[in-house]
């Protein structure tokens, strides 16, 4: 049986290539959260979008990842992190829960524009992680722009993406996120942080949660340092997609 999954979404500055900096405070906010409860950090969450990883990116067992096991006693956490693996850098997305790895997904889609590809190896498959009896895909940042890397076999019950969205293009990350859950029937979660970082590229939050219909269940919040809390229902996106089996006519890729 499905139980409700009670969803928390870290909306925080990040202090720019500080690990402990920014771990002492994305703890406070991960205390705060309910126990059993699935807990979403921002893209790379421990350094800011660095393209520096040659000396900060970690490995899947140093600092920012052993944090995670110890706060995960009895919660799930997850989030990005740049990782250094047989000699590549990822910019990897993380899901940890009783001090277990219980998903790893590389980003897929590199951001040109901000020469991510120039310093970090694309990821070559989508995954999904299951949590509460919940289906669960992560996504990173410019990923979102890219809806054919999303179209799975079978429907997501959730969609995160975890993200550093500058504030300059919050209509692209507003309107794509709603797509993403309008398209797939799904909910969909967008995390994203707040603050200037080390190259001066403003960010705005605007973290939100959207359902399978394309309904709110939290609308876009800007600015604030916030812990933002949504409880979602399996029963009534089941008996929407009853309803409305737009799914069934999803083509198999």
């Amino acid at each position: 049986m499905t139980t409700p999954l009670d969803l928390y979404l870290v909306q925080t500055q990040l202090t720019w290539q500080n690990p402990t900096q920014n771990l002492l405070r994305l703890g406070w906010h991960i205390q705060r959260a309910t126990p059993h409860s699935l807990i979403v950090l921002p893209e790379m969450f421990s350094t800011g979008f660095t393209m520096n990883p040659s000396e900060y990116a970690e490995t899947m067992d140093g600092l920012t990842v052993n944090w995670m096991k110890e706060l995960s006693a009895d919660r799930a956490i997850c989030g990005s992190v740049a990782i250094k693996e047989d000699g590549k850098f990822y910019n990897r997305f993380i899901a940890v829960y009783k001090g277990e790895i219980i998903c790893v997904y590389n980003k897929q889609m590199l951001f040109s524009y901000g020469q991510e590809h120039l310093h970090y190896s694309a990821g070559t498959e989508s995954v999904f992680f299951v949590f509460g009896g919940w289906k669960i895909v992560p996504f990173i940042c410019y990923d979102l722009r890219f809806p054919h890397i999303q179209q799975l076999n079978e429907s997501p019950d959730l969609m995160l993406f975890v993200a550093n969205w500058p504030s300059k293009r919050m209509l692209a990350w507003n309107t794509l996120l709603r797509a993403r859950a309008i398209e797939n029937v799904c909910y969909v979660a967008g995390v994203n942080r707040v603050g200037e970082d080390g190259n001066g590229i403003k960010h705005n939050g605007c973290s939100q949660v959207i359902d399978y219909s394309g309904e709110y269940r939290v609308e876009p919040i800007k600015d604030n340092e916030i812990l933002i809390q949504s409880t979602l229902e399996m029963k009534p996106m089941s008996q929407f997609r009853e309803k409305f089996p737009f799914l069934s006519d999803k083509p198999v890729y």
